[in-house]
């Protein structure tokens, strides 16, 4: 098999939560929506619903949410671990400057921005279900 494309599939409490965290937070817009009823596919989040599954993107990335009830039935092998930190996404982008200064403004864990031995300039969120985010940019040794 070749593989195009990895996109996340994030086990998350609430899906409206975790929808909103990232798009005041982080900038994502919503493609879709999948309701308890599964009985349509929404673009937007209707507040008479609950949602089960929503799709995300920002830029050239997608991410997508699953509450963790459903992920269980859907995928057999997955067992009773906790979620959360047992992962961390990292997304390597620019701007990164503007971008860390606005999220030091919100509600949010955020770790101080580094620079690296490697070259890059890097810092990590914690989202509303526990996830690790780690947010990086390329730089010459001479911009730290």
């Amino acid at each position: 098999m070749k593989v195009n494309t990895l996109i996340p599939n994030l086990a998350v409490v609430d899906i409206r939560q975790t929808v909103q965290f990232y798009r005041e937070n982080l900038g994502f817009k919503l493609v879709m929506a999948v309701p308890e009823t599964q009985d349509c596919i929404d673009q937007q989040l209707h507040s008479d619903k609950i949602y089960v599954y929503a799709m995300l993107n920002k830029d050239n990335t997608s991410l997508m949410l699953q509450r963790i009830d459903t992920i269980k039935e859907d995928i057999s092998i997955f067992d009773k671990n906790v979620i959360g930190a047992s992962v961390s996404l990292y997304l390597q982008g620019i701007g990164i400057d503007k971008f860390y200064n606005e999220l030091k403004s919100k509600k949010i864990q955020i770790t101080e921005m580094r620079f690296t031995w490697y070259g890059i300039k890097e810092f990590y969120i914690k989202d509303n279900n526990g996830y690790i985010l780690g947010f990086a940019e390329e730089m010459e040794k001479s911009e730290s």
